[in-house]
């Protein structure tokens, strides 16, 4: 069972945990990738990568014959299949083993049992783990599941017996509803799973989802390493995970993580899993849910409790190593949180965001198990799920607090992300009283959640980062400064500059140095800073005496400056624009179109910076343009190749003359 190099069935955040855990043990790696993900950070990080197909995870990830050929041509010995794709299909398992290969993780005969819901139950009530009333018969006819729905009474669950993530799932309140209930959980279940068979469970409206992490070896030890709490749910999707349980009765706690042990013994389970129940506060009952045959996304809370690296343990398990730890050798140390980051949008209903990650910068001293990186591309293939945030800390308070702090920092550009919500939910009365539940999310925000709106001070120190980032360093020529319309130096005048929010007619007005700068709002107010400086990412100085210092990045987003500013609300982003940049917008209509770069006023070509046939980003500099003791740079309104040019360098143009025109990317 001995193997040197391991293929990694899986992409993303989870990939590169497993290359972590690979090369603590000084194992070789084999990333496989569709072509979507040719240049993602865990294709590059390991030791040997091969394409297997198309974006599409049918066509790559899910295509277990490109997997058992890339793991033969590489060498590889053994496949960890991560959590998600192939990682709890038993046919994959068997394949595996059938190629001759290490399959890290249990046997395909554990993972068809826990599987099938049906047959789970069966075997956590043959363990003598409790299971929730209701029915789990082989006689599917509606006849007699509407039978069964009737003695049980509701509120009831018709749920898929291969279902999971809320999938084939059906809520009944009104027996009148049952019928057409089980006919769409049906069909779910069966386009999503292939398997058309339900169960019937009672429905415990304001319960706790409690989880137990189990370890086995090939040897007969089985061993739990603690309960995780993941009650904070949408649609059935975890948000925030937490480890230990809290708020729950020492009794009941013993009995869970007892029961979970005795069902992993009982089918003689061998690497990582996770027992899951559905805790009942109002009755003090827990109920079996699933049994999770696979790494959990949430473990990295179990290794900071107890400093236990699963992906280590199940690699040396799969060499058939025996567990080397007693249960009275796992102890535990404070409480973690995991924070779910995923490209989407919740302040419009969730809508993924896609696109290219212009801006990354996570917060310093947490864990952040990642699976992108600057310059990635985040399609609309696979989960939205791009990176997990975890923290560590003495009790639960100082968790949240420790987990708050690090969104507050955490920069992210290009793509839309949930931090903004997550921080929300963090901080919520209900959330830090533990007063949630599995159904409860909207109870948290019952009029909806929106986008906290910047406050006048952090508007004007967003203007003034700015301003900061655009001012020609000490001493540097203003030829040297071509990021927005300026004051020259030899106007002996103050530098002062008007920037636009993108969504207010009227600019935000800055004046003065950077010693004392004077930022007024477009509702008239006006915000003075003493000693303001951006200095790297840090924008500090003295507001009315009182000092601060926030975390602030500038970056180009297109016809706009995208400011970061970290604030006592969060993060926040702000699009401004500067002058030049409103005159482009003005007069973009009257231009000729978006792949024609127009004078925004008469003046000299002081520098042409692309010739015909170079390749531009929207926003890359393409004319500088002097007028009125003003220099400007004008950007590329659009990605895409320089195909005429209208003036040379000393070139006396008209407001709105043309200057360069584009043949713009096609959009793929």
């Amino acid at each position: 069972m001995s193997f040197t190099r391991v293929l990694i069935a899986n992409r993303g955040e989870i990939a590169r945990r497993i290359q972590r855990g690979c090369r603590k043990l000084g194992l070789e790696t084999v990333a496989v990738f569709s072509e979507a993900d040719r240049d993602a950070p865990f294709v590059v990080e390991a030791d040997h990568a091969v394409c297997i197909g198309g974006a599409a995870p049918a066509d790559s990830y899910l295509n277990v014959d490109a997997i058992l050929h890339a793991a033969q041509t590489t060498g590889a010995g053994a496949v960890h299949p991560g959590y998600g794709f192939l990682s709890e299909n038993a046919g994959f398992a068997a394949a595996v083993e059938a190629a001759g290969l290490v399959f890290i993780g249990p046997e395909a005969d554990a993972i068809a049992m826990m599987g099938s819901k049906i047959e789970a139950k069966t075997a956590a009530e043959d363990a003598g783990v409790p299971v929730l009333p209701g029915y789990r018969g082989e006689d599917q006819s509606d006849a007699r599941l509407l039978q069964e729905a009737q003695a049980l009474g509701v509120p009831l669950l018709v749920k898929a017996s291969a279902g999971g993530g809320g999938r084939g799932m059906r809520l009944v309140t009104d027996l009148a509803d049952a019928p057409e209930a089980i006919t769409s959980a049906r069909g779910e279940a069966k386009g999503s799973f292939g398997d058309a068979a339900v169960f019937l469970e009672r429905y415990a409206p304001r319960a706790r989802h409690v989880e137990v992490q189990v370890l086995g070896d090939s040897h007969g030890n089985v061993l739990h390493l603690g309960d995780r709490d993941c009650s904070l749910q949408r649609n059935h999707q975890k948000l925030i995970e937490e480890a230990p349980a809290a708020d729950l009765p020492e009794a009941v706690r013993d009995d869970m993580r007892a029961a979970a042990v005795r069902l992993a013994q009982s089918i003689g389970y061998r690497s990582a899993g996770t027992v899951e129940y559905l805790y009942d506060p109002a009755r003090g009952e827990y109920y079996f849910l699933e049994m999770n045959t696979r790494l959990q996304v949430e473990h990295p809370v179990t290794e900071a409790i107890t400093g236990i690296d699963l992906v280590e343990w199940q690699l040396r398990i799969a060499r058939g190593e025996a567990l080397s730890l007693a249960q009275s050798d796992v102890h535990f140390s404070g409480h973690a949180i995991e924070v779910r980051i995923a490209a989407e949008n919740p302040a419009e209903n969730f809508r993924p965001e896609t696109g290219q990650i212009t801006l990354w910068v996570p917060p310093a001293g947490v864990r952040l198990d990642s699976g992108v990186a600057a310059g990635s591309v985040i399609g609309h293939h696979y989960d939205s799920m791009i990176a997990k945030l975890i923290v560590h800390a003495p009790d639960r308070a100082g968790a949240i607090r420790q987990a708050v702090a690090a969104i507050d920092t955490f920069a992210v550009g290009g793509v839309g992300l949930n931090l903004s919500y997550q921080r929300a939910l963090l901080n919520h009365p209900d959330f830090q009283a533990f007063r949630h539940h599995t159904s409860g999310l909207s109870e948290l925000f019952p009029d909806g959640w929106t986008e906290p709106t910047p406050e006048a001070q952090d508007m004007a120190l967003t203007a003034m980062a700015l301003h900061l980032h655009l001012a020609p360093s000490a001493g540097a020529s203003p030829w040297e400064s071509l990021g927005s319309w300026r004051l020259t130096a030899p106007a002996g005048r103050p530098g002062a500059a008007s920037y636009w929010d993108t969504s207010e007619d009227e600019p935000i007005r800055v004046a003065g140095v950077g010693a004392g700068l004077a930022a007024t709002l477009s509702d008239g107010q006006s915000i003075t800073a003493e000693a303001v400086a951006l200095t790297g990412h840090r924008l500090s100085g003295r507001i009315n005496g009182v000092p601060f210092s926030r975390v602030a990045h500038v970056e180009r987003d297109c016809n706009a400056w995208r400011v970061h500013l970290q604030t006592p609300a969060g993060m926040i982003v702000t699009d401004l624009r500067s002058l030049e940049d409103q005159h482009l917008t003005r007069t973009s209509g009257g231009s000729g179109g978006a792949d024609l770069l127009s004078a925004p006023m008469p003046g000299a070509v002081a520098e042409v910076r692309v010739a015909p046939g170079d390749h531009v980003a929207a926003g890359d500099t393409l004319v500088v343009l002097e007028a009125m003791k003003l220099l400007q740079s004008l950007p590329a309104p659009v990605a895409g190749v320089v195909s005429e040019i209208y003036c040379a360098p000393g070139d006396t143009v008209a407001g709105h003359a043309p200057l360069v025109k584009l043949d713009p990317e096609e959009e793929t």
